[in-house]
């Protein structure tokens, strides 16, 4: 056994994270650690790679003791980490970061030729001979995609010298990156795998954990509750043992009764950003936007949002027509839930009542006074009605599980009373049991009449929530048709542009 993890506990004050988990994986191996938010994935990956201290327990890398006290001593050690929360420097270059803390130098002076060959060969092995032409050494992180972010980080990882890395821990590496980057991962992982490299896989991507793993180990509370071989194990049996029940309908479909056109979008053409499109958004729908990552989809919603500048077009909000602030936005009853939860979607130092009383705080109080009371009763209203996991209001949002951080995202919409909800990748990155509570709350706002305007990379969850979906390519939205005329093949076809 390349890894063994005996009896690991931790607590944070009463709240208890891990409770005895095992764990154990082969030399050449991936091994797919899986559950719901909350379930304790991501604090025991914290331990291993030694960002955090165990309470109790042992674990054992190569048959030795294995305490790091950092993540520096845990990767001299052998084990790599990716972070689902990204950990890169912004204002640094792609090869600044890649290289960061482990520069090769001679001489006390950073060696340049020795840096450039460690950053061509880890972009390489994550994007092959021809990465896209924004991924370069020389660009600022900064510059780069949600989706680039994330290479940037598993290309850290993968910088360190083949016979050094014993364990890579991979958290929800594809939750943010396109098919072909996704293939691209999964080659790498097979390579390490045969190398001798023992991989830890976190996803909540269930078709792709059944496709690459090994071997599986569940957690349900801070628990180990099932481990066991991958062969003849299928997405339903992990759902029953992450969940403790069988979820049979995914994605709820209510009566929905489509209304006047509420968003109308012409020719709307970005600034900075090649993005041209034209759609009309009714109440009572769920529209769904289908495109590959870089295709143009977040800077539509930001566009449309008022946060990115557009050159020509029109956009109409109900009686409203014209360019407008996201705060004048937000006034005409539009709402943006950023793919970015910890970058722009939520304040994770302030707390859960905080962060859904922000963009309606006057409301909180009378004569320019904010009551702490109503704001805790606020908090106390959207845990209850999303069923959100936080120990009260007062909890900051930054401890909670990402699953529960997206409700909160929500809950801020929905108490702020949207008509039009443009959702970004409102799924990425949390379990199965928090897809279901959150599909089942996009469905019920549109039987109740809101709009809805979905971006998803996740092709089943379009076609399962959305009444039309339209497709956007490099930039150019395609007409939207019933979600009846789609299949998953018909669009990535339209996506990757192969279509007929």
């Amino acid at each position: 056994m390349r890894l063994v993890v005996r009896g690991v506990s931790k607590s944070f004050s009463a709240t208890i994270a891990l409770s005895r988990v095992d764990l154990e994986a082969d030399a050449g191996s991936v091994h797919a650690v899986v559950g719901e938010n909350g379930a304790g994935k991501s604090t025991l990956m914290k331990i291993l790679a030694g960002e955090s201290p165990s309470d109790a327990g042992e674990v054992l890398l190569d048959g030795v003791p294995f305490r790091p006290r950092s993540p520096r001593d845990a990767r001299c050690a052998g084990v790599a980490f990716v972070s689902q929360e990204l950990a890169v420097c912004p204002h640094m270059t792609v090869a600044e970061n890649i290289v960061l803390g482990v520069e090769p130098s001679r001489w006390g002076i950073v060696d340049r030729a020795a840096t450039d060959a460690i950053v061509r060969a880890a972009l390489a092995r994550v994007a092959g001979d021809r990465p896209p032409g924004w991924l370069r050494p020389d660009v600022p992180v900064s510059e780069l995609p949600v989706a680039g972010r994330q290479l940037v980080e598993i290309a850290r990882a993968l910088s360190m010298p083949a016979g050094m890395c014993k364990v890579l821990i991979l958290d929800e590496p594809t939750s943010a990156i396109g098919g072909e980057d996704a293939e691209r991962l999964f080659s790498t992982v097979r390579h390490l795998r045969d190398a001798g490299v023992a991989v830890l896989y976190v996803s909540h991507f269930l078709e792709e954990v059944v496709r690459i793993a090994d071997r599986y180990t569940v957690l349900r509370d801070g628990t180990t509750v099932a481990s066991g071989s991958m062969q003849g194990t299928t997405t339903s049996d992990l759902v029953e043992r992450m969940a403790g029940r069988r979820i049979e309908q995914m994605f709820a479909r209510s009566e929905r009764q489509r209304g006047d056109p509420i968003l109308v979008v012409e020719e709307l053409a970005g600034r900075d950003k090649p993005v041209r499109a034209s759609l009309t958004l009714h109440r009572g729908e769920v529209l769904g936007i289908a495109g590959l990552v870089g295709a143009g989809r977040t800077e539509l919603l930001r566009a449309v949002f008022g946060l990115d500048p557009v050159r020509a077009g029109r956009v109409r909000v109900g009686v409203f027509w014209g360019a407008a602030s996201p705060g004048r936005r937000l006034a005409q009853g539009v709402g943006l839930l950023s793919e970015d939860r910890k970058g722009e979607g939520l304040a994770a130092a302030l707390t859960v009542a905080d962060n859904l009383a922000l963009s309606k705080l006057p409301a909180q109080g009378l004569l320019g006074w904010i009551w702490p009371a109503r704001i805790a009763a606020l908090g106390h209203r959207w845990i209850d009605d999303l069923a959100i996991k936080a120990r009260d209001p007062m909890q900051p949002v930054g401890e909670l599980s990402g699953g529960n951080q997206q409700k909160v995202a929500l809950a801020r919409l929905m108490h702020h009373d949207v008509d039009v909800l443009l959702l970004d990748e409102p799924t990425r990155g949390i379990d199965v049991g928090s897809k279901a509570q959150i599909y089942s709350t996009i469905d019920g706002l549109a039987s109740r009449g809101k709009a809805v305007l979905l971006v998803s990379s996740y092709l089943p969850e379009l076609l399962g929530m959305c009444d039309r979906i339209c497709v956007m390519h490099r930039g150019e939205l395609g007409e939207a048709r019933p979600v009846s005329e789609w299949t998953e093949r018909s669009l990535l076809a339209q996506a990757t542009g192969t279509a007929p």
